[in-house]
């Protein structure tokens, strides 16, 4: 089996002395400082065979001197690295999903969940038939013609739509836009997807991320349990997921708020397609500003902003910010009121998120408990060998 993997002669990637352990353990990163040498003529986005700085073969993967990640490992096996690679891996994510989320009241979720999926760099999300990619990586980028196919065939599709991260991008050293791959987007730019029985329009070209928070799935069905008779504050609402949960949860009224128009105008639209006879407002505001003005006296509010948090150096800065408006949020709430929170970048780790919110009861002076801790939906699965997968977490909160 080594001497037919010889045969295939990728170039070699030579690691530092004593820089093998992660990849030893199956991580599947290798950041430019671990590496010793490489192989004349590698262009960004070539295989690579991975070796110890004592000579041991380590793995396959994709080489990228533009990334501070150089190398993102695809296979710790003498693996050819072509068609049959990714179809075995894009089958084995598929049947997950067929098997466990998508049924007759679902038909989104996310498909192919990168390294979650031992495939890095590749996101692949399903809307009822559109399928939204991102070819987030140099190497993933090489081997699009490749995996095309091999994903369009698991699904009937109107489209195969192309959703490209500007920032992911430039730290890969890439210039592409955003288009159609294959068939066409709806001629009204909008498609109905179906969540746990819920309906919501996904508008083509205002979305953020690939056009629905498909991993707060599970957190929009808690929500919808212990709504009931609330008077519900929906901060960062996007295009209402969590609004709709608690309408069809018979909240007693929602207020929606969000600094885009184009969110507000979505949770609008939503709210009317699930739940017209709910009393619902929506406000184009800062969501800081109005904790900490409005009149509107909710007894359940939802936090699930945006990442604050985009690199190690912005840790610090963040946790100022998720402590501003979680103290914020307690100090609004009556006694019994819930708070559900939540942080989605992947440097603030659960630990710190607590404390964070720790600091904020404490400032706030009131009694907190956590009713429940919450992560991302089963459709985003995290690899065991990878812990920096693990981006979404949340807290339920009742405040006395």
């Amino acid at each position: 089996m080594v001497e037919w993997f010889m045969q295939i002669n990728y170039p070699r990637c030579i690691l530092k002395k004593g820089k093998e352990k992660p990849v030893l353990g199956f991580h599947p990163w290798i950041f430019s400082g671990a590496i010793d040498s490489v192989e004349e003529g590698l262009q960004p986005g070539d295989l690579v065979r991975v070796e110890s700085g004592f000579g041991e073969f380590l793995g396959v993967g994709y080489f990228n001197p533009a990334s501070q990640i150089t190398v993102r490992m695809l296979a710790f096996e003498h693996r050819w690295i072509d068609g049959g690679f990714f179809d075995d891996k894009i089958a084995q994510a598929v049947t997950l999903r067929k098997e466990r989320i998508l049924n007759a009241k679902t038909n989104a979720c996310r498909i192919i969940n990168s390294d979650g999926d031992f495939l890095p760099g590749l996101v692949a999300d399903l809307y009822n038939d559109v399928l939204v990619v991102q070819f987030l990586t140099m190497g993933m980028e090489k081997q699009k013609s490749l995996i095309l196919p091999l994903l369009e065939k698991h699904f009937p599709l109107r489209a195969v739509y192309e959703k490209v991260s500007p920032a992911e991008c430039k730290m890969e050293g890439m210039e592409k836009e955003s288009n159609v791959l294959a068939g066409r987007l709806p001629a009204d730019g909008r498609t109905e997807i179906s969540e746990n029985g819920m309906r919501f329009h996904i508008r083509w070209e205002s979305a953020q991320k690939t056009g629905f928070f498909l991993d707060q799935r599970d957190n929009r069905k808690l929500i919808r349990k212990i709504a009931s008779g609330k008077d519900v504050l929906d901060c960062f609402c996007y295009n209402g997921g969590f609004s709709v949960s608690a309408a069809l949860g018979e909240a007693k009224q929602i207020m929606s708020v969000d600094i885009s128009e184009h969110a507000i105008e979505a949770a609008r639209e939503n709210m009317k397609l699930n739940s017209p006879q709910t009393p619902h407002f929506a406000e184009k505001r800062d969501v800081f500003e109005f904790l900490r003005e409005d009149s509107f006296e909710p007894n359940l509010i939802i936090l699930d902003p945006p990442a604050f948090c985009k690199s190690k150096s912005q840790i610090q800065q963040s946790a100022r910010g998720y402590k501003d408006i979680n103290l914020a949020a307690i100090k609004k709430l009556p006694v019994g009121g819930l708070l559900y929170t939540a942080s989605c970048s992947s440097f603030i780790t659960p630990d710190l998120f607590q404390k964070i919110v720790f600091g904020a009861a404490k400032d706030a002076k009131r009694e907190v408990k956590i009713l429940a801790k919450t992560g991302h939906a089963m459709d985003h699965p995290i690899s065991i060998y990878h812990p920096e997968g693990e981006y979404l977490k949340g807290l339920l909160l009742q405040v006395n």
